[in-house]
This record gives C-alpha cells, structure tokens and sequence, in this order.
C-alpha cells in the first residue's frame, strides 16, 4: 500500500521530480569526482615517483612529500658522500621546476646517466636520449595532450626547449631536462632538489637508511616503497578543508532541494493528508509516505550521479589525457550514503509538519 503510494506520488509531478533526481545526482557527482581527482592525481603521482625505480629518496629539512613544492636547497656534492655508502649501487641527483607555461608541470632537471643507472632508463617511444644543452623529454600522455612530438619546440621557463624524445609514462615527472640547464635557468648553479639512491638489494634499504641518519640529520630520507602511502589529502595542508567545504557544499544542495520539493508537496497534498487521516492512516504513516517518496528520489538522483560522474570524467580525459580521476566504490558509497542522508534530513521537516496537520482542518483546506 505505502509503497504504491510513494510511487504515485513522485510519478505524480514529473517536472517537480526530474528536478529533485538531477539535483541529487548532482550532489553526488559533485562528491565523486572532487575526490576522484584529488585522490587519482596524488595516487598516479606516486605511483609514478615508485616507477622510478628507486629504494631511497634524500630530501632537505623540512621537505615536503609533494614534490612540486620542492626547491634545490642542497648541493650536488652530496652525491659524492652517498656514493661512498656501502650498499649504494646508483645515485641521481634531480633539480625540480615548476612550469606554469601551459598548465602546470613539474619539470625533472636529470642527468641522463645517473637517472638510467637508478630508474633502468627510459623506454623511448620516439627520438633519442637528452644530448644537447636545450633538449627536453616528454612523456607519451603529455605529448598527446600538447600534441607535441619528436623534433618540435616548446617553450617553457622562458626557455626555447627541443623535444629530443617521447617516452612511456611513469618515470616521476612527465618533462625532463638536462640538470645543468635548469641550473642555469632557475639560478641554482651546483645544487639539486632530491636525490634518488638505488641500493645493491631492496633488502639493504633499511641498512643503508641507518648509515645515511647520523650524516644527513633533520634531513628527509624516504623509502619509496612507502611513498604511496604518504601521497595522501592529510598530507597537504588545506585538502582536505577543500574536500569537506565540497561535500558540504554538495549536502546543501540537496538537503535544500529536497527541502523545498517536499515542503511544497505538503503543501499541495494538504487535502489528501486529510483524507488519509479520515480514513485512519497515523502520524507514523503519513511520516513514513513522505520519507520514502524522499528515499526513492534520492535513490534515483544516486543512480542519475554515478551515471553523471562516469560521463563526465569521460569527457574531461579525452580532454585532458594528464588527468587522473579516480573512482572508487568506497566513495560511491559513501557519496550515496551522503545524498541519501541529506535528503532524508531535508524530508523531515516537511514531514513532521504533514503528520501535524488537523483531519478536519485539512478537508477544508483550499
């Protein structure tokens, strides 16, 4: 009986409804695809510092686990000090730059021997290996975005780059430059931002970390096999105030649509409530219709939101092939628990004051 009721009810307006679906789906969009790119873009950022190949990565006091906030504070001699280090098979050292010429990318400065002795060495879609002072190299999924290839020119820190080679993705950055060149360019003569140390066995990591902590005290030595764990929002100061101001932001909108959807069928149904209560129906029946007319439109604006978050990051990927958004079931649920709350909260009010209403004043009323 309630069930058909409920049905009834929300096929009975259909603008009314469409308008409260999509605005649930909207909500519940909103929710995925903000954590889906925060967690995609910090999740495929560390997987691809892991792919470097590294055990151990050395960075200045106080250096933060994002790399592109990173300066070059340490001198390029201290690769002399690691490669004394019993256990240390490899070191580079890597001078980082933030390029905001098209979009923002963090340009690697390598030296191309010592980066193929700790990462393997790049596998070479198109051209060949850094060779000149202004060559560059580009990764496959940066290339496709820029439509860039081997032989052309970009720009970048106000520096005319040739595109020495493309490469397959997930080597740390997506461009990478001689060292010696963004030295020059960024005025950091000598000096490097991190470096990546490649231990004769993953087994000596932990060995050679304890020699490394009385030499480089209060510097930052990471093993790379952790670094996923701590690319995360808690990290970054300010994420995740951004992500719990988004999902607020996205419970408003539907606790207020649902709010005011259900507030105004209240309203226009008053004579029926009426009617309901004359033939018997009780306050917990007329609470429980409204609240499950709300439920099965928000069940509907979840389905509406996770059908919206897949198109959409469609459309943004094959726009941007860089972008990560990353969709998980453990937020679509958890978005969907979200909506269905907030829509339930936002059906209370209109609810307690339908189960409110007088019988006799309601068979009156015009």
């Amino acid at each position: 009986m309630i069930r058909q009721l409920v049905v009834n009810n929300v096929l009975h307006r259909p603008i009314r409804t469409a308008v409260s679906i999509i605005a649930v789906g909207v909500e519940v969009a909103l929710v995925i695809l903000i954590v889906g790119l925060t967690s995609g873009l910090l999740d495929e950022t560390a997987k691809r510092i892991e792919g470097i190949g590294a055990d151990i990565m050395l960075q200045p006091p106080s250096a933060s686990v994002f790399l592109a906030f990173s300066g070059a504070p340490m001198p390029t001699k201290i690769g002399d000090k690691l490669h004394e280090m019993k256990y240390v098979q490899a070191v580079a050292p890597v001078l980082l730059q933030l390029s905001a010429s098209s979009g923002i990318d963090v340009v690697y400065g390598i030296d191309p021997k010592t980066f193929r002795d700790v990462s393997g060495g790049f596998v070479f879609l198109a051209g060949h290996d850094l060779q000149a002072p202004d060559d560059i190299l580009i990764d496959d999924w940066l290339a496709k975005s820029r439509q860039a290839s081997a032989g052309s020119t970009i720009r970048m820190l106000d520096h005319e780059f040739h595109v020495a080679g493309i490469v397959e993705h997930g080597k740390g950055a997506r461009l990478f430059g001689p060292i010696s060149t963004l030295q020059d360019l960024s005025g950091s003569r000598d000096k490097a931002s991190l470096f990546f140390i490649k231990c004769t066995s993953p087994d000596r990591t932990q060995d050679v970390m304890d020699e490394m902590s009385p030499i480089f005290q209060g510097y930052q030595i990471r093993p790379l096999k952790d670094y996923l764990s701590l690319m995360s929002s808690a990290n970054l100061p300010g994420l995740d105030a951004f992500i719990e101001s988004m999902i607020a932001l996205a419970v408003s909108i539907g606790f207020l649509v649902i709010l005011l959807s259900m507030y105004t069928t209240v309203i226009e149904r008053t004579r029926d409530i009426g009617v309901l209560k004359s033939i018997g129906a009780s306050n917990g029946y007329i609470i429980r219709a409204l609240l499950g007319e709300s439920a099965f439109i928000c069940v509907l604006g979840i389905a509406a939101g996770i059908a919206m978050s897949y198109a959409t990051r469609a459309v943004f990927l094959s726009s941007f092939p860089t972008l990560s958004i990353l969709i998980t079931p453990n937020w679509m649920v958890r978005s969907a628990l979200i909506a269905l709350a907030g829509g339930l909260l936002g059906a209370s009010y209109p609810a307690w004051l339908a189960s409110r209403k007088d019988a006799i004043e309601a068979l009156s009323y015009d």
